[in-house]
């Protein structure tokens, strides 16, 4: 039997990246926005708490402090909004798109 990275028919010749193919967040609807006087480790200046981060399924939250994250691949999904105990984070509505997407 054939390994299947050998098989050229079978195996996937593209993988998932960062950078301008892999930018997923300008189709969301509804993008996070954090309170920084209500965040855990950016209230109290130490590493704690980061449950935004940990249940994150897109890894697009940065766990340093303050925390950040990054809207170029943030789906919008509020999940991170809805494990934080202190609701530091919260989803607002997107603003409308200017003029027709960018091809650069």
């Amino acid at each position: 039997m054939t390994d299947p990275k050998d098989d050229e028919f079978t195996y996937a010749h593209s993988r998932l990246c960062r950078g301008e193919a892999g930018r997923t967040g300008d189709w969301r609807a509804l993008r996070p926005v954090i309170d920084y006087t209500r965040c855990t480790p950016s209230k109290n200046k130490r590493p704690s708490c980061f449950l935004c981060w940990l249940y994150c399924p897109e890894g697009v939250v940065k766990r340093g402090i303050p925390v950040e994250i990054d809207l170029e691949y943030c789906k919008g999904c509020g999940i991170c909004s809805e494990e934080c105990p202190t609701k530091a984070i919260t989803m607002v509505e997107e603003p409308p798109a200017e003029g027709p997407p960018s091809r650069s």
